[in-house]
């Protein structure tokens, strides 16, 4: 897990530093689409921001749990014992008409590299993550 200093590179490998880039997500501010928000979700990851992923996290989404706190802890256990070495997009596919839209990516972890295609449906005006068709290289 990377420390959430202001003045890091920005861990979604925008070359922005963070400040610049996705901690305004991380404070409130709403992605203007999809692909922000992936971008911005891994950040979070990345630097263990349990709270944003709960935030941007669909509730048809099977992780999705009332009960925060076990939630919550077992997204730090994650961020803790993984290393989040760079983020590739592979492919973005917004159909913003219908409120939905595809981010295929590869994160690099230290446990290897997870690919997954991300499914995000707009809900009254904000993103959130609903599941993703993943696989490991």
């Amino acid at each position: 897990m990377i420390k959430a200093s202001a003045n890091i590179p920005c861990p979604c490998g925008s070359s922005l530093k963070y400040k610049k880039c996705c901690r305004r997500y991380h404070q409130g501010a709403l992605a203007p689409d999809a692909l922000t928000l992936m971008k911005s979700r891994y950040s979070a990851y990345a630097t263990g921001n349990a709270d944003y992923i709960i935030k941007t996290t669909h509730p048809d989404n099977s992780d999705y749990s009332e009960d925060r706190q076990s939630w919550r802890a077992s997204i730090l256990a994650f961020c803790k014992e993984t290393t989040f070495e760079g983020l590739k997009i592979i492919d973005y596919s917004d159909e913003s008409e219908n409120g939905e839209a595809f981010v295929t990516f590869e994160a690099y972890l230290s446990s290897g590299i997870l690919k997954e295609k991300s499914r995000f449906l707009k809900t009254e005006k904000r993103w959130l993550y609903v599941d993703g068709v993943v696989s490991f290289a």
